[in-house]
């Protein structure tokens, strides 16, 4: 059972809110681990003697900074330390085990589909041309990292659904079929998860999410036009910026 710590809230220049804010950084960070159940809201209207307002404004900014996130119907939890990731080409699992973590892929479906006219502009292909569509779930260290559906062309990859696709695709395509990624073009902008990603990534409908939009080929030859939504709770990228144009 947590113990609050016994402070009271003073009327000031620092809002309630601001100051239960603090109390509860506090226990996230030193008292309770990663996915810890924090006390509940009456809870903490009895113990510090503050509104159902104030301790919802104090929540609510934690969880929009990712420190805690909701699950309806269970209560508030303590969030995970975000992975950072620098933008290079590299795949979910390699990029995972470089950051210590024990990447992990669901599978969710591979079927073979015609190409919508998004995708053959991204990779090239002739209208009727078909395609591999690929949903995977990737988790890190066991936690639901991502959710990714990638578009390949089925005439490169003939085949492709009877491998194992739970590894790094990457590597699959470089080992079996000679087509070893080392160029692309990625977009990322946010989102909110709608009740499908909440469900696939274990977050709220109208959580944040990171969205990357990726073609990537082998030499000249596109290879792949993949989605992926990250939970940005858990996700966060690193960019190096300077003045060379």
């Amino acid at each position: 059972m947590v113990v609050l710590p016994r402070v009271q809230l003073l009327e000031g220049p620092v809002p309630k809110h601001a100051q239960l804010r603090s109390i509860l950084i506090d226990l996230a960070e030193n008292h309770l681990g990663p996915d810890a159940l924090i006390p509940s809201e009456r809870d903490l209207m009895t113990q510090y003697g503050v509104s159902r307002a104030t301790v919802r404004e104090a929540i609510g900014q934690l969880v929009s900074e990712g420190r805690l996130y909701r699950i309806h119907g269970k209560g508030t939890f303590v969030g995970r330390e975000r992975v950072e990731s620098q933008l290079h080409l590299a795949s979910f699992t390699e990029d995972m085990r470089r950051r210590g973590l024990d990447p992990a892929t669901l599978v969710r479906s591979v079927v073979e589909q015609e190409a919508t006219e998004a995708v053959r502009a991204a990779l090239g292909l002739a209208e009727g041309e078909h395609v591999w569509c690929v949903e995977r779930l990737r988790l890190a260290g066991g936690v639901p990292m991502a959710f990714e559906v990638g578009h390949h062309p089925v005439t490169l990859l003939p085949g492709l659904v009877g491998q194992d696709l739970s590894a790094s695709i990457y590597t699959l395509f470089s080992t079996r079929y000679g087509l070893t990624i080392d160029r692309g073009e990625q977009t990322v902008w946010a989102e909110v998860a709608d009740r499908v990603n909440a469900a696939l990534l274990g977050v709220p409908a109208g959580a944040p999410l990171m969205v990357f939009r990726r073609t990537s080929s082998a030499g000249s030859t596109p290879v792949e036009y993949v989605t992926s939504w990250y939970r940005g709770d858990r996700y966060q990228v690193h960019m190096s910026l300077d003045r060379t144009f």
